[in-house]
């Protein structure tokens, strides 16, 4: 007779299983209880489990609690509670010197990364997961761990450069955050030759003693082939990008054509001047606008969105793959996509000239440039024209031919309808930083020709704000019906970076308005006061480094700080993100007139799913810096002993960052290479200061530099300052 009477997940676990036994958090009650480990046999008296079965499924439960870090196993094989032995869960964060950090789960109870020195992250990878105590102090009075457990191991393949050396092979991981070579026995090599880029499954994880090892599972190609850099970054940062045999099967057949059955009872906005505006490169429509002005003042803007949602259908092959890669990745001259290239590119993008399935948001804005009314239908449309952010900037500079006649009205409206919306941009204090982007030209062999800057002009702020009202008109829909979605949250700065942004304003004479808590007028106000000032870029590198990062939420928490929105979602791009794809459904399922309560998805579902979509936005961000930075490091390959002039762009104690005029490359100059004098790193005032010339190093100081060492390896380009920079400042 097995005592499950107290259990209050009895039932529960009785429902779901045809033999039920203790329930997880009665265990841990049980064991709380007895105050001290119990071993398996132990715990099936105190559980009164007397039966051979219970019993092997109370051992597998154990065994499993351990395995997720519930219950920690000792090496008596007796379990005990993990908060009751002091120990701590956390993620591994490796750092590329060598040592690393351990991340706590509960952030409540422990607040403060551990510390893992470079011995004991010799038996883990970066992101395993493990079980800590705290063993002291390191000389900087952080608290230092040592790793109990290793509860789950996160790394099975790396990617890097076959080494040979006395008959010994080792793999160099690519990634900075693994700091272990990867042992091939010779009989794992699968014909790889040394110097190759290879992939190299993990076959015996790293312990104390001994390296990890492996088997090469893939030859990628030679170490500067074209290319590789993404083939390496693809790998190394774990990015799907095959499709699957399910997906390809699903998409066997498929026309680009709409069928007619699919238009029938939509919205049909064929008459209208909808039109596609966008890069020259760009080969997938997400979105088409078209605005008019109204009778009694104000106007009516439409925004027709791909209709996704209508093709990509929740459990299927297409989804489960869409979910798992979250978006499309952009590298330089090639694309990643979400969905198959078919659907991208195909049916579902708004070519011009095509009937079209869309989601339209049509809504109307008053003189103000505020959002009064909108609703959503699924509709059909026929782009107009496929119009080039260039073009429609042509037009508008004065050049008629630019454009086709019959857009030309709607072209102007819009534009008319944009001034208002930049005026109301600026009224509800929407912060605007002035950053330069960048993009590579390649020559016929994917060798870099240059690295340009990319120009906005008007007609890419079009885009932008009526992109932006859509969203906004989107995220108060799903808010106001209650419809579990995922909402773009980017919350108010920490206090703490506040703080750090105040002292550093205190030493230029400057303050932030809003007390403790400043709001987006205010950024944007010093922003402006500032924007004359030579020290303004320094000014807006610091604002912009306090604010916080935006994730994906099923809670509008603070709505969007830097846009200045009260509620704000991601609706517009269904094509490339699966945070809009999911919120084509929610509104889909209200425009089918079904209740919010029958939604496929639940709150819980959304914060899963929102922890996942910002990870794969990470994910996408990291592997595409990853490709800049190798582009970057091949171009200056040839240069080295070239003289540079640049800004400061990053200040630390162990030297500066500058970016070089015209070619936009960052490198180093260490600060051991500032060979006149000892610097002190200040990080208030985020400068390096001579100790005995006076000699100030601040952000955003123009300097001249030689490029003395590029390491395509590490993706660094080290500089070494010309005597002109290095000369007392006067």
């Amino acid at each position: 007779m097995k005592d499950f009477s107290k259990d209050p997940n009895a039932d529960k676990e009785a429902t779901r299983y045809e033999n039920p036994i203790a329930s997880r958090e009665w265990i841990m009650k049980v064991l709380e209880e007895r105050g001290k480990p119990a071993s398996h046999d132990q715990l099936c008296g105190l559980l009164k489990v007397d039966d051979t079965v219970q019993q092997e499924a109370l051992r597998r439960r154990l065994e499993a609690m351990a395995r997720d870090g519930q219950l920690l196993k000792n090496r008596r094989g007796s379990f005990g509670l993990i908060d009751k032995l002091h120990l701590i869960r956390g993620r591994v964060h490796a750092h590329r010197d060598g040592y690393g950090f351990v991340i706590p789960e509960d952030k409540v109870k422990h607040p403060d990364d551990l510390v893992l020195n470079a011995r004991s992250m010799r038996s883990v990878f970066h992101n395993d997961r493990v079980l800590v105590h705290v063993s002291g102090h390191d000389r900087r009075g952080r608290e230092e761990a040592v790793i109990i457990e290793v509860l789950e191991r996160n790394t099975q393949h790396v990617v890097g450069r076959l080494f040979e050396e006395n008959g010994i092979y080792l793999v160099v991981p690519d990634s900075k955050t693994i700091h272990k070579d990867v042992f091939i026995p010779p009989d794992k090599l699968n014909k790889a030759e040394p110097g190759q880029i290879v992939m190299a499954n993990i076959i015996a994880q790293p312990s104390k003693r001994f390296r990890p090892t492996g088997e090469i599972s893939e030859v990628l190609g030679e170490h500067m082939a074209p290319g590789m850099e993404i083939d390496i970054a693809l790998r190394s940062r774990d990015l799907p990008h095959k499709w699957t045999p399910e997906v390809l099967a699903e998409i066997e057949g498929i026309s680009e054509t709409v069928s007619e059955a699919d238009k029938k009872g939509r919205f049909d906005v064929r008459d209208l001047p909808l039109v596609t505006i966008d890069g020259e490169t760009a080969r997938d429509f997400d979105d088409a606008v078209y605005a008019e002005a109204l009778p009694k003042g104000g106007w009516r803007l439409i925004v027709a969105i791909a209709d996704v949602s209508h093709y990509v259908q929740q459990g299927s092959a297409l989804d489960s793959s869409a979910e798992d890669r979250g978006n499309s990745v952009y590298f330089p001259g090639e694309v990643i996509p979400m969905l198959p290239e078919i659907l991208s590119n195909g049916l579902c993008s708004l070519n011009p000239h095509t009937d079209r399935l869309c989601m339209i948001c049509d809504m109307q804005i008053d003189t103000e440039g505020k959002l009064k009314a909108s609703r959503f239908v699924e509709g059909v449309m026929h782009s107009q024209a496929r119009l080039t952010y260039t073009q429609v900037g042509d037009f508008l500079q004065g050049n008629q031919k630019a454009i086709p006649d019959a857009v030309q009205p709607a072209i102007n409206t819009l534009n008319n309808l944009y001034e208002t919306l930049r005026s109301a941009r600026a009224e509800r204090g929407a912060i605007d930083f002035e950053t330069t982007e960048t993009q590579i030209v390649f020559d016929e062999h994917r060798k870099i020709q240059a690295i340009v800057p990319v120009h906005r002009n008007d007609a890419h702020k079009i885009i932008e704000e009526c992109m932006l009202m859509a969203n906004v008109a989107a995220a108060k829909f799903v808010q106001k019906e209650k419809l579990p979605s995922l909402y773009r949250v980017h919350g108010s700065p920490k206090p703490s970076k506040i703080d750090e942004l105040r002292e550093f304003l205190k030493m230029l004479g400057l303050q932030i308005g809003g007390g403790e808590t400043p709001a987006p007028k205010d950024f944007s106000k010093l922003l402006r006061a500032t924007r004359e000032r030579p020290d303004a870029e320094i000014i807006q590198t610091v604002m912009l480094r306090s604010l916080s990062q935006a994730v994906y939420s099923p809670d509008d928490d603070g709505g969007h700080f830097g846009l200045g929105f009260d509620a704000y979602a991601h609706f517009t791009s269904p094509i490339r993100r699966y945070p809009d794809l999911l919120l084509h459904r929610a509104i889909r399922h209200h425009c089918q007139q079904k209740s919010a309560d029958t939604f496929a998805y639940t709150h819980e579902d959304m914060q899963r799913l929102g922890d996942h979509c910002s990870m794969t936005e990470r994910r996408a961000d990291d592997a595409t810096r990853d490709v800049m930075d190798w582009l970057k490091c091949e171009f200056m390959q040839d240069k080295v002993g070239e003289n540079f002039s640049g800004n400061i762009t990053g200040v630390t104690s162990f030297g500066l960052f500058v970016q070089l005029d015209e070619v936009y490359v960052e490198g180093l100059v260490h600060v051991t290479a500032l060979n006149n004098d000892y610097y002190r790193f200040d990080p208030q005032l985020q400068q390096l200061l001579g100790e005995r010339t006076g000699k100030r190093y601040r952000l955003r100081d123009k300097v001249d530099v030689v490029v003395a060492r590029v390491d395509i390896d590490e993706r660094q380009i080290d500089f070494q300052l010309q005597a002109s920079s290095q000369k007392k400042e006067k």
